[in-house]
């Protein structure tokens, strides 16, 4: 794959961009701004080597989208990072440490199975207490710090049907981490989609959809995980794929280009990318089936940025929110800055990552509200992080957490 020349173009350098950008927001460097970024795609057309230099601009991005969200241009910088990082992955000869960081990451988060055998050892970590943090050997100590309370599975049905008269039959993506850390999620995500009537298929087994792959520049590994998920659910019978986390969402939205070259899965790949849907995209189209019971709580709602600006939903999981009877949904200041997670990168690069976590976790914490609601399981890690770093604590939960809480009536619980 080659950086697209006519994208590089569309590019005016406005600058429109700069204060969404939060990398640039943190060091005000303009190589670490995506206009910046879009200058050294077009040297590297124009025959310039790939120096380490400009391969850690590149690697810097968080891919967070939030300057195609603010490009009066519609300049596609998503479609122009992803083109570059297969160049840098390709040409870009790592440090020893960073190659074996990179093989541990992409390892053990793309493999649900790795990742359920990874909860004994964490689980003993957690309980003998956090003076043991300081005592593991580099980025496995951020890994810890970010890891989520060890709670037990939740088993999930392969199918659940319908409660009422049945209105689309869907096929539900229970993901990597989701499903290893946030168990309960996936169990509401079912819940909430049976009682609004959907028959809810979730094959057992399923395996990584490929998106923190082709985040990375990964593209022949994140194919190979995509023909898995395209030979689990394509030939389903469902009338939609439902994804519950931010980020999987996004990248199976763009399944067919992805594998647009197999002869034998492209056709395939974009019949199910037509059918892909957010969680709080399905329920809006729908429109409530069950009765919502009060919930008096007030929330603060985080944009996800694989939701946000990837996907462009916004509304709908705030509208899903305020038809809660009883809750109130408050914004939080400078929505459009990302929360440092953005798939692996606050592994990859964890100082960053913290004093951005820090700062969305003070805009939360802003508002007064009693819980955190965000769509991304690597949201709900990172701005609870960053809460711990200040001192503090925020209760978080998902989206379909919530409306499984007001539809059974009961308290919400919190994440995971």
């Amino acid at each position: 794959m080659s950086i697209d020349p006519d994208l590089v173009s569309d590019c005016v350098h406005c600058g429109f961009c700069l204060p969404t950008c939060p990398t640039y927001v943190l060091w005000g460097e303009e190589m670490d701004s995506p206009r910046g970024r879009i200058q050294l795609m077009l040297q590297q057309l124009e025959g310039e080597p790939l120096t380490p230099a400009a391969a850690g601009h590149f690697d810097a991005c968080l891919g967070c989208m939030a300057c195609v969200t603010a490009c009066p241009s519609g300049v596609r910088y998503d479609t122009l990072i992803e083109q570059t990082r297969v160049v840098v992955e390709e040409r870009h000869p790592r440090p020893l440490p960073e190659r074996a960081l990179r093989a541990l990451v992409f390892g053990l988060f793309p493999h649900p199975r790795r990742l359920a055998a990874l909860k004994g050892p964490l689980a003993l970590y957690q309980r003998l207490g956090s003076p043991l943090l300081d005592r593991l050997p580099g980025r496995l100590s951020t890994l810890a710090a970010l890891a989520p309370p060890v709670r037990s599975s939740v088993p999930l049905p392969s199918s659940l049907p319908a409660l009422g008269a049945r209105r689309a039959v869907v096929g539900m993506l229970t993901g990597c981490v989701q499903s290893a850390f946030f168990p309960a999620v996936n169990a509401a995500t079912a819940r909430v989609l049976a009682a609004d009537g959907c028959d809810v298929v979730i094959p057992p087994g399923q395996g990584c959809c490929g998106a923190l792959s082709v985040h990375s520049g990964r593209r022949a590994e994140a194919a190979r995980f995509a023909r898995g998920i395209v030979d689990t659910f394509a030939g389903a019978g469902i009338d939609a794929l439902v994804v519950n986390a931010a980020g999987c969402g996004s990248s199976l939205k763009e399944l067919g280009d992805l594998l647009a070259d197999d002869p034998v899965y492209a056709p395939r790949a974009a019949w199910l990318a037509s059918r892909v849907t957010d969680f709080s995209e399905l329920l809006a189209t729908l429109g409530p089936a069950a009765p919502r019971h009060p919930l008096p709580v007030t929330v603060a709602y985080h944009d996800a940025c694989h939701l946000a600006h990837a996907q462009g939903v916004r509304s709908q999981p705030r509208d899903l929110l305020r038809a809660v009877p009883g809750l109130t949904l408050l914004e939080i200041a400078d929505p459009e800055i990302c929360c440092g997670s953005a798939g692996v990168w606050n592994v990859l690069n964890p100082a960053p990552a913290a004093q951005l976590g820090a700062r969305k976790a003070r805009d939360v914490l802003a508002t007064g509200a009693d819980w955190l609601v965000t769509a991304n399981p690597g949201c709900l890690m990172q701005i609870a992080s960053g809460a711990r770093t200040t001192g503090a604590t925020i209760r978080t939960a998902h989206t379909a957490q919530v409306l499984d809480a007001s539809i059974r009536g009961v308290r919400l619980p919190r994440a995971p």
